[in-house]
């Protein structure tokens, strides 16, 4: 197999074929796909439908498969796998979602800029999202390239991020948008972690500037200090000429670099079916992050 590359992005993102991923990969196929991901962060695989068995066995492949915050809100799943992750607006039978499910609030949050599961104790590599309904209008997934975002920081405030750590929090997000309906034991779930501002990727060995909503606070600053400044370098990492954005089609499927990028969904109306599932894996051999 030799992977074919069309780039979608002038810094970041590619296009992918020559593999079918319904069949399990030899290790030259994940090595080819691991060192595109290295180069572009992101790859868009098209016409690539997949069920839930051949999603999750696709993903195990790149690593160990985690859950992500269900494993502290004990949410209920419509799929076979606790590993799949539901990125739909879609209730436990299949149904679209009415306005008061507490689900939602999960979707609406999804469209606030992140890395997936940066809150974690655990070293969260790729997402991968397959398309199974998309709606006709709304509803794109826009993913920036926090490798470049660093490389365009000024030099003043690159002194002023070079050694500091933000606190990643969990629940953060969901408080941003009312949601605070969480028991003291689905908080201690997920304690806060410490990450550095400026990371270095360790496929690329660029550094990169690891900002996002889950951010809550910063090293050495007052609380609304470093609020001030997480939103300025989001501000700055978002630029236009960091995004590439991604209108869904059926059967496409995505992986992305959590290290290297984040991610938000765009707004649609939540009166048509959305049905999007996501896998996460980790890195296979790291060290965890700093616990708060």
């Amino acid at each position: 197999m030799t992977l074919a590359l069309t780039p979608l992005h002038p810094l970041f993102a590619a296009e992918a074929g020559g593999v079918d991923l319904k069949k399990p990969l030899d290790a030259h196929a994940i090595g080819q796909i691991e060192a595109a991901m290295d180069r572009y962060a992101l790859l868009v695989f098209r016409d690539q439908p997949l069920d839930q068995d051949e999603q999750v066995a696709l993903a195990r492949q790149f690593g160990p498969l985690d859950a992500g915050l269900r494993k502290a809100t004990g949410a209920a799943t419509r799929f076979a796998y606790e590993e799949l992750i539901d990125i739909s607006n879609l209730a436990l039978d299949g149904s679209v979602a009415s306005r008061d499910n507490a689900k939602l609030i999960g979707v609406l949050a999804n469209q606030l800029w992140h890395s997936d599961s940066s809150f974690q104790n655990l070293p969260v590599k790729y997402s991968m999202l397959s398309a199974v309904a998309v709606p006709a209008e709304g509803g794109d997934t826009e993913w920036c390239d926090l490798r470049a975002a660093y490389d365009a920081l000024p030099e003043a405030t690159r002194r002023i991020v070079e050694g500091r750590t933000a606190r990643h929090s969990a629940f953060h997000s969901r408080m941003l948008l009312g949601d605070d309906r969480y028991t003291d034991g689905q908080m201690q779930r997920f304690p806060p972690v410490e990450r550095p501002l400026v990371g270095v990727h360790p496929g690329s060995k660029r550094k990169l500037l690891f900002v996002g909503v889950h951010c809550d606070r910063v090293s050495g600053m007052s609380v609304p200090e470093g609020r001030l400044l997480i939103a300025e370098l989001l501000e700055h990492a978002t630029r236009r000429e960091f995004v590439y954005r991604h209108t869904w089609r059926p059967g496409d499927y995505v992986i992305w670099d959590n290290r290297s990028t984040l991610h938000r969904g765009r707004r649609y109306d939540l009166s048509m079916r959305r049905d999007l599932r996501r896998t996460t894996t980790l890195e296979r051999h790291a060290a965890p992050a700093a616990v708060d």
